[in-house]
């Protein structure tokens, strides 16, 4: 499947979602989708995103590690993911995705009974503002690459 359907399934969900054990299913598939994504440009993306995209997958796993969702793996959306697209495209998306998230764990944070669930949900609200910053990062160097200027550290050259 499409990484925009993805994205839009997601976003959709976890707009749908009420009860804060449903809320964090729906982060964790988010962390999922950005693990799966970062995967995918990290082997098949521009060259100049492959750092940032392996830190995403690296960041998206370590996001759906602290949270405590109980999935079959038939029930993982980003395990259906085909195709990318345009990478800027996806990126937008995902990034307003993340930043959902971030939203979505504050709410479920600010209403834990438990100790525990909110420490879990700052723990993730860290996870998905890192990855939100690798997308941005990322986007950061597709404009940079489409206006056709060296990349800063590039062109420092050497001492």
């Amino acid at each position: 499947m499409n990484a925009m359907r993805l994205i839009e399934a997601n976003r959709h969900a976890l707009a749908q979602s009420q009860d804060p054990a449903d809320i964090v299913v729906e982060v964790w598939q988010s962390q999922a989708l950005a693990q799966a994504i970062g995967s995918r440009l990290a082997v098949a993306g521009p060259p100049e995103l492959r750092g940032e995209a392996l830190g995403l997958s690296e960041v998206g796993g370590r996001g759906c590690g602290v949270l405590d969702a109980h999935l079959g793996a038939e029930e993982i959306r980003a395990a259906r993911l085909t195709e990318t697209g345009d990478a800027q495209e996806v990126l937008l998306a995902l990034g307003r995705l993340l930043g959902e998230v971030g939203i979505a764990l504050v709410a479920v944070a600010m209403g834990a009974a438990e100790e525990g669930v909110y420490w879990q949900c700052m723990e993730a609200i860290d996870a998905a503002d890192e990855s939100r910053d690798r997308v941005l990062e990322m986007l950061r160097r597709l404009a940079v690459r489409e206006q056709g200027l060296p990349e800063p550290d590039s062109a420092a050259g050497p001492s």
